[in-house]
């Protein structure tokens, strides 16, 4: 396949697309990805009139997004560009490049032939921005909505390996194009002694919110309580300087909720969101939590007024249903027809992973659908590794386990508690502990067989 090395020129900039560099004169321009994607577009198009749907579909194929979308991110370009004349709005239809555009270079080069089935990532934990396999939920658009209006808390609560991370990456990046300044804390990167107490895992916080913005070290009062003085750097080092907005995004939470010291943490959160009532002039409304959590708050929190999880705007992230199992199918080159997308969705039930798997199998040349269902739960399948990582994770609980074994070879009732952490853990679903049901037919197979 032959490219052509392409670099533009117009009014002071020069653009080169393949080294995705833009420079006025001597000085690189740095633009967000999906700015320099927009100005590609409209250079490609020089003094014709786009249409506003035209765009949208270019800048963000895989989702739902809206009109709103679009017009920040034209007035974020206009404003790295220095020149409102550049881009011209046409009013209730769309925009149009107007700057005469010099191309300067258009040198083939050869590039590999990659056939498509080459470019698709193996399964397995949080999908790149970049990736054309991510599936957009109607909780995509409400996560951006809530970003937009600068919630003091926004909840995602899914089951495991549901994709809550991955929503969490593409709801950052929306923060970004506002121009938010993105904090991220992940739980699972701290070691155990950040977990000690309160005294041990606020001040790590610190340090890791000091070191994204390049701050010094915080500074921490002796006669202050964790909370306090955490509370005070955010003010005084984050918050105070500017009119910036910050999107303070938490992931992994339920690492917390086990520890005895939780509910002095989400109390110290639930403090953030009440002074923003309480000093409507402080800093705090221009502050946005975002948390990722599969635990029941409420089984650990016991005093709902001190809790941020009743607070803001809540998302429950769910399985896939069987259209988006189709679009996804669609992702992979439609491995399947369509009389078999209901048969697999019987199978995985929706769950983004298994999908995800099964499918790469099958696209790969290594299964079909029929070998697919007959090997499923066999722990050399083409699901072994992680059913058996189910298996062992329940071995850890024996109490669990036995009210687990109970349920599926002879329907006897769970505990409230139980159904809570099973369904938390992605093993059941069901909207109650009196309607449980296995997440989806392989993990009912694979438990019957190895629970008897």
């Amino acid at each position: 396949m032959v490219h052509r090395h392409e670099e533009y020129e117009f009014g002071p900039y020069r653009l080169d697309v393949n080294e995705c560099k833009l420079w006025r004169g001597s000085e690189e321009i740095k633009l967000r990805p999906k700015l320099f994607s927009l100005l590609v577009i409209f250079i490609q198009h020089q003094g014709h009139m786009l249409e506003k749907e035209e765009l949208i579909r270019s800048l963000w194929p895989d989702s739902n997004v809206e009109d709103s979308n679009l017009t920040v991110t034209i007035n974020a370009l206009r404003s790295v560009l220095n020149d409102g004349t550049y881009i011209e709005t046409v009013s209730k239809r769309g925009y149009r490049f107007v700057p005469e555009v010099r191309v300067l270079r258009e040198s083939p080069f050869t590039q590999p032939h990659l056939d498509a089935q080459d470019l698709i990532e193996p399964p397995g934990g949080a999908l790149p921005l970049h990736s054309t396999l991510y599936i957009s939920r109607p909780t995509d658009e409400e996560f951006c909505h809530a970003i937009a209006r600068h919630d003091s808390f926004v909840l995602v609560k899914g089951a495991r390996q549901v994709g809550k991370t991955s929503l969490l990456a593409r709801g950052l990046e929306a923060a970004r194009m506002l121009d938010a300044k993105v904090l991220l804390i992940d739980f699972q990167h701290f070691g155990p002694a950040a977990f000690e107490s309160t005294e041990t895992l606020l001040p790590a916080m610190a340090e890791l919110i000091a070191y994204q913005l390049e701050l010094p070290d915080p500074t921490w009062n002796n006669c202050l309580s964790p909370g306090s003085n955490l509370e005070r750097f955010l003010r005084r080092e984050v918050l105070a300087h500017d009119e910036t907005y910050f999107v303070l995004a938490l992931d992994e939470v339920d690492r917390l909720f086990n520890h005895h010291w939780a509910s002095e943490v989400f109390s110290l959160f639930r403090s953030w969101h009440n002074l923003r009532a309480l000093h409507p002039d402080g800093p705090w409304h221009r502050l946005t939590i975002a948390i990722t959590y599969a635990t029941e708050a409420h089984l650990f929190i016991s005093d709902l007024n001190q809790s941020p999880f009743n607070v803001g705007t809540r998302l429950m992230l769910a399985d896939f249903n069987e259209e988006q199992l189709a679009e996804l199918n669609g992702r992979y080159g439609s491995p399947l027809i369509d009389n078999e997308i209901h048969r697999f969705h019987q199978l995985v039930g929706g769950h983004p992973y298994l999908a995800q798997r099964g499918l790469y199998e099958i696209c790969k040349g290594k299964s079909s659908l029929s070998a697919l269902e007959q090997n499923a739960d066999r722990d050399d399948g083409p699901f072994g590794d992680h059913l058996n990582r189910l298996r062992i994770s329940l071995q850890q609980d024996q109490g669990l386990r036995e009210e687990l074994r109970g349920f599926v070879l002879s329907g006897s009732a769970l505990s409230t508690s139980a159904f809570y952490r099973l369904r938390s853990a992605g093993v059941l679903s069901g909207d109650a502990a009196a309607e449980p049901r296995p997440r989806c037919n392989l993990y009912a197979h694979y438990l019957k067989k190895h629970l008897a």
